[in-house]
């Protein structure tokens, strides 16, 4: 089975995170999609994460109702900081019956030849990438690339968060029993 792996720190998972997924399965060879919850990114800073079993569980809660895609923890017990290289190694033994490849916007794959080990994830997985306004794709490190042209939505999980401190609606931004969960649990009100 080809598995496409969408990975992020999903601080919180939202509506674009939602859309792409079902966008790429529907116009792609790809038959499921994991989402890969990275507990620390070695890019980001970890103070502004919420715990990532949390942040699993609103994972969970939003995909709960499509089979075709799955939350995986398989980060959870790998080393930190998450590197993709280590992940991809980690299930491609696990799993020699499927065929793993990599989701990402445009903006990562930008930053790909900063990654731990890049020459290898480009030589051994195709890449599928969406766009993302004002990030241009260049495939200057030889990747096996296919372009997804997904719809646009100029969404993030920084802007989520921020109008959440704030004290503004996060709804139609994330799926209603995200929203629910994330008010339940006073996340990322401070």
């Amino acid at each position: 089975m080809k598995i496409g792996l969408y990975f992020g720190s999903f601080n919180p998972v939202h509506i674009a995170h939602l859309i792409v997924a079902n966008h790429i399965l529907n116009e792609s060879d790809i038959e499921k999609i994991w989402f890969v919850v990275s507990p620390q990114n070695p890019f980001k800073a970890e103070s502004n994460l919420l715990n990532e079993y949390h942040r699993l569980h609103l994972v969970k809660l939003a995909t709960e109702d499509d089979n075709r895609i799955k939350a995986s923890d398989i980060e959870f017990n790998l080393p930190k900081p998450s590197f993709t290289t280590t992940t991809l190694a980690y299930l491609k033994e696990r799993n020699p019956e499927h065929e793993f490849c990599i989701i990402m916007g445009s903006d990562s794959f930008q930053n790909l030849h900063k990654w731990k080990n890049y020459e290898v994830i480009v030589k051994e997985y195709d890449i599928y990438v969406y766009l993302r306004p004002g990030f241009e794709v260049t495939n200057h490190v030889n990747a096996k690339l296919h372009i997804v042209d997904a719809p646009l939505l100029q969404l993030s999980a920084t802007r989520i968060r921020q109008s959440i401190k704030e004290g503004k609606s996060i709804r139609y931004l994330v799926p209603d029993n995200v929203r629910e969960e994330i008010e339940k649990g006073g996340y990322y009100k401070k």
